[in-house]
């Protein structure tokens, strides 16, 4: 579909996070050193995750697959953010604009999605331990990531397709440091409320329904571990599941706020969307390798292995 029949414009003007060019270039540093962070960390897990044969298991399976997801969701969005803080013309292309969208929209179900998934592998390990094995077999933990791609994936189609109909017309600037979905629809010149209840449902279906599955998950690991008669036991039961919820509450709260909140161009709208967009791939891998003593093991491990290999 070509996009120059849709519009009569040919680039949106992303205001960023503050005017003030001082503040601008410590934003810039601020944001080159996470981005920096955020690849080393979630590379760094996924090589020690693939490399050390004792996190073959279904639970890092799917942390590899977090960790290649928030290198994806960072880079989707801070590149352009780290350009836009040094630049004087903050501009970017409708076809890059919708572009982010979509990868942002898709990135971001797909995680959803994938926190549901690594809820249940949590709930079959800590409810049904004898059995985890041959429930989660290496077929099942396959099937359900590519379901969670999947759901991401078409959720970002359905509603990219859309957007790509829209007259953008008149006012180009976006009051925001990247393109999300509610920042475009109060620059259109078109009815949106097809748009917009495609979003809110789609939005709601698979934000509600991961959640809930997250939700319905943990209360059953919760009621496992309050039946364990032994305090230490259930503390060491407990915090193999603290790390997962400290990532899903991270996530899930402020993707709510952000995508279920009318778009208004506030400051809380840019802090949320600098917490799921930023914060949370750059704390993912130091949540779970700070809270496991397996990952930092598997560190030495594999650090040692490669320091050796290059002497």
């Amino acid at each position: 579909m070509a996009l120059e029949n849709h519009t009569t414009i040919t680039e949106f003007i992303l205001l960023g996070l503050s005017s003030n060019r001082n503040v601008q270039i410590l934003l810039f540093v601020l944001f080159l050193l996470i981005y920096i962070q955020t690849l080393l960390g979630n590379l760094l897990m996924l090589v020690v995750i693939s490399s050390d044969p004792h996190l073959h298991t279904p639970m890092y399976f799917f942390l590899s697959h977090l960790s290649f997801l928030d290198l994806c969701f960072s880079s989707a969005t801070v590149p352009k953010l780290l350009e836009n803080l040094l630049s004087e013309k903050k501009t970017i292309s409708v076809q890059g604009c919708l572009a982010q969208v979509f990868f942002v929209f898709d990135t971001g179900g797909t995680e959803a999605s994938l926190l549901s998934v690594m809820a249940y592998d949590r709930y079959v390990a800590i409810c049904h331990p004898l059995l985890y094995g041959q429930k989660m077999s290496n077929n099942l933990c396959k099937g359900l990531a590519l379901g969670a791609w999947s759901l991401g994936f078409f959720d970002a189609l359905l509603n990219i397709l859309l957007a790509m109909s829209l007259d953008f017309c008149e006012d180009q600037s976006i009051p925001h440091y990247s393109c999300e979905l509610p920042s475009l629809f109060p620059l259109s010149c078109s009815d949106i409320s097809v748009n917009f209840a495609v979003m809110l449902c789609s939005g709601l279906f698979h934000g509600f329904v991961t959640c809930f599955l997250i939700v319905f998950s943990y209360s059953l690991i919760i009621s496992t571990i309050l039946n364990i008669s032994s305090s230490s036991g259930r503390g060491k039961t407990f915090s193999t599941c603290s790390s997962h919820l400290s990532a899903v509450l991270l996530f899930y709260g402020s993707a709510f706020l952000r995508y279920f909140m009318p778009s208004s161009g506030s400051s809380l709208e840019m802090i949320t969307s600098v917490q799921y967009s930023v914060v949370t791939p750059l704390v993912n891998p130091l949540i779970y390798s700070l809270k496991s003593k397996e990952v930092k093991t598997a560190m030495r491990r594999t650090l040692k292995k490669y320091y050796q290999y290059f002497r």
